[in-house]
């Protein structure tokens, strides 16, 4: 008996050592034709309903108990890879994925729409595949990037031909841009006509709306991660399209087959070339550069050279000419320590510039921002229930307001530098995702941010520190003359802010298809964007916090629910976010070659909150999405004293980019295998505008009087497109592959106002309303092609 007993605690001993035996299996999934690696490729563990995605280059870890496995690789597209593994000791397996062409022509809206995704305590992100935006109607026939997360809900922007976007009522400087972690500050050509990114250059984007993770820091309402492919490491290949009004030609291959690649795309518009067949001297075109190499050293390191190149130009009537863009130029190294850490050293510069010239008043104005950024991240796979990342950056800033330069002797001017800002910004943080049981997983993080404001050749003292003053008299803010100032150097600090940034999110799964999940975040912002229009353009300032600016202090909290029911999904969020020191602007307040913007502001506070509602087909001939936010969004700014009435009384009023409803419903057809239709229908309610509500005579001229700031609003947009894509070989997979894209923009022909202006009729002496609209119906044809 006692040697039975024996025996059968150590079996149960031996059956445990076994068990609590574990290994790391892991390795990079590539694309076999290309050999691009991979990211958020599912690797499934079905004999024990688990597994992981592939993180942004393609590598992935999982740790498991010693035993035997079927392993599935899958991703939207590609042809699933099933592998049964003995994992009796860790394990690196490398993949390579091949290309299923008919699964490609469906419309998706993520790379994982796995029932795995539902149990990820990640929530607020819109994400689409670039074959998604290809197929979605956009003005001029022309792919657009921005404007497609505008068809997502949450996403707005500022109406037709305007730039930036807003994220759950935020303004369009909240948002943190990204291309291969750079840091862009203007993200379309030709006031929003078109974004700055390239779609054939363009590997991955996803937008966080909300529990943005801990590694990001800098902007208060979202962050649009995009990253550009590295290059075909197999063979020479291209990529391109001819349109009506612009062109572009991507070109990629090995640089050493297998091991290194390059990619190099440009894109330029040419309207501007038959203007003068109609008697018209305005110039406006735009054109930009995409270049990428990629070396893999060896198995354990990998090394990444990205830059961009982007210029708009304008030039009316022999009046005045500009040219202003973006660039960036970015060295990155991967290194694998074994096969649970993960390293990514990245070293960034990058710059916004701004050119004007005056033609009539003979003076040409520059101005800019530039950072050189360096920052390392470490990812930790430390088992399959715990994944942590630590990481830590420092960013140099240089802020510069403008340089007026005459261009004739006759002018009149002076030579002018308005006085340059200098900042250091840092971060550190610490970041995980645990998976507490088979119901529970959360991401908690935490961010310590730093901001430094740098000594300079020049700052205003002001009596008792204003800037600015109220004239109970006249009942307006008046700006205050400096009554002396100091110069410091450049190593100096200024001013000093240090913040924590807590996040966290936590999804609870009632089933497989089905979870609610809820998150937090808190984000500080140094930069402003110095604006008093309703939407960014290339003349507005970048000012950094210090002792007359406040960092912007945004929390958010959100709450959704998402569910799989077969070929359908359904998620819908609430949100409600508040920003402190949310800058306004006093009536009249100018901003041209203002070396002083702190006399033209205020601080108060801004809040938005809202339901958002997506409902999507996933599979089938036909597939699309409905999605519906219901928001508002709503600032303040109250007077500094009992005696100053602040704006609007202090009282609350609509954001300018207030749309309490947002209704857009995208649809892909696929009819045959030649042909593709695509729609979209948009719905929004009017931006909120100021409109005069009175005049008086005061020395012979009429002066207006207005109504409280933003309490009417524009007419209701609306708008159909229509696209559809015609493959004349749908089979030819090798050589010369070609499409036509047909759209018809606007297709009932709405004039959706842009603004409405008042002025005297000459004729009737009486005053009238002018809408402005940009576009009615806007057909086009695109020709698309590789090789």
């Amino acid at each position: 008996m006692k040697k039975f007993i024996l025996l059968s605690v150590f079996s149960v001993l031996a059956f445990a050592k076994a068990h609590s035996q574990k290994a790391t299996l892991s390795g990079t999934i590539t694309e076999e034709a290309s050999g691009e690696t991979m990211l958020n490729v599912n690797v499934i563990i079905t004999d024990l309903q688990t597994g992981t995605i592939t993180n942004e280059y393609g590598y992935y870890s999982i740790t498991l108990p010693v035993g035997t496995y079927n392993i599935q690789f899958t991703s939207i597209g590609y042809a699933t890879i099933e592998r049964r593994i003995l994992l009796e000791e860790n394990l690196k397996l490398n993949i390579s994925l091949k290309e299923q062409g008919e699964e490609l022509d469906a419309i998706i809206l993520t790379n994982d729409v796995e029932k795995l995704s539902t149990k990820s305590p990640q929530m607020s992100v819109n994400a689409l595949s670039i074959e998604t935006i290809k197929k979605i109607p956009v003005v001029l026939g022309e792919t657009d990037l921005i404007k497609s997360l505008t068809l997502l809900p949450g996403v707005t922007n500022a109406g037709e031909g305007a730039s930036g976007f807003n994220v759950r009522g935020g303004a369009a400087d909240q948002n943190l841009v990204l291309l291969d972690e750079a840091t862009l500050y203007g993200s379309d050509h030709l006031f929003g006509f078109f974004s700055v990114f390239n779609p054939d250059a363009i590997k991955d984007l996803k937008l966080y709306k909300g529990g943005i993770p801990a590694r990001y820091g800098g902007r208060v309402s979202s962050v649009l991660d995009i990253y550009q492919r590295d290059g075909n490491k197999n063979k020479l290949s291209g990529t391109g399209g001819i349109g009506l009004v612009a062109s572009r030609l991507l070109l990629e291959g090995p640089i050493i087959k297998e091991k290194a690649s390059f990619l190099i795309g440009g894109r330029s518009s040419y309207a501007h070339l038959f203007l003068p067949l109609f008697d018209v001297d305005n110039v406006a075109y735009f054109y930009d550069l995409n270049a990428k190499a990629s070396f893999n050293l060896d198995d354990s390191n990998r090394l990444y050279m990205s830059s961009y190149f982007g210029r708009d130009v304008f030039n009316v009537d022999n009046l005045f000419s500009n040219t202003f863009g973006n660039s960036f130029v970015n060295l990155r190294w991967n290194h694998l320590f074994n096969d649970k850490w993960f390293s990514n050293a990245s070293l960034i510069y990058s710059d916004y510039n701004y050119g004007l010239e005056l033609d009539f008043v003979e003076f040409t104005f520059d101005s800019g921002i530039s950072n050189l950024n360096a920052k390392y991240d470490l990812t930790h796979f430390v088992n399959d229930k715990v994944k942590m990342r630590y990481g830590i950056n420092t960013i140099y800033y240089e802020f510069d307001p403008g340089k007026i330069k005459p261009t004739s002797s006759t002018s009149g001017i002076n030579e002018r530098q308005l006085v340059k800002k200098y900042a250091w910004e840092n971060g550190i943080y610490a970041d995980g995702e645990f998976t507490l049981s088979d119901k529970i997983n959360i991401n908690a993080g935490l961010r310590i941010s730093n901001f430094n404001r740098l000594g300079q050749e020049s700052l205003n003292i002001y009596e008792n520190n204003e800037a600015l003053s109220y004239n109970e008299e006249l009942e307006i803010y008046e700006s205050e003359d400096a009554v002396d100032t100091f110069s410091s150097s450049r190593s100096e600090t200024l001013e000093s802010f240090i913040n924590l940034e807590p996040r966290f999110s936590i999804a609870y799964s009632i089933d497989d298809d089905t979870s609610i999940k809820a998150s937090y975040q808190r984000i500080n912002q140094y930069i402003h964007l110095i604006s008093n229009t309703n939407a960014p353009t290339p003349f507005d300032l970048y000012a950094p916090s210090g002792t007359f600016i406040k960092p912007q202090k945004g929390n958010q909290v959100a709450a959704g629910f998402f569910k799989n029911i077969g070929d359908y999904s359904i998620e819908t969020e609430v949100f409600y976010k508040t920003v402190k020191n949310r800058l306004d602007y006093i009536d009249g307040a100018d901003l041209i070659a203002n070396d002083a913007v702190e006399q033209i502001l205020l601080e108060g506070e801004a809040r938005a909150y809202g339901l958002e509602f997506l409902f999507r087909k996933n599979e089938g001939k036909l597939q699309g999405w409905i999605a519906y936010t219901l928001s508002k969004s709503e600032q303040r700014t109250p007077g500094r004293t009992a005696v100053e009435p602040g704006i609007n009384n202090g009282e609350w009023y609509n954001a300018a980019w207030d749309k309490t409803h947002d209704l857009t419903i995208t649809a892909n057809y696929d009819l045959n295998k030649k042909w593709d239709l695509g729609a979209n229908f948009t719905l929004q309610t009017g931006q909120p505008v100021t409109y005069p509500n009175g005049q008086y005579e005061f020395n012979g001229l009429f002066v207006p009087t207005f109504e409280s700031r933003n309490s009417s609003r524009l007419p209701i947009i609306h708008r159909l497109d229509f696209s559809a894509t015609y493959t004349p070989q749908p089979n030819k997979k090798k050589g010369w592959q070609s499409s036509w894209v047909f759209s018809l923009y606007n297709a009932y022909n709405r004039r959706n106002a842009v603004s409405i202006s008042f002025a005297e009729n000459e004729d009737t002496d009486r005053n009238e309303a002018t809408r402005l609209s940009i576009f009615g119906v806007v057909p086009a044809v695109t020709y698309n092609f590789k090789f």
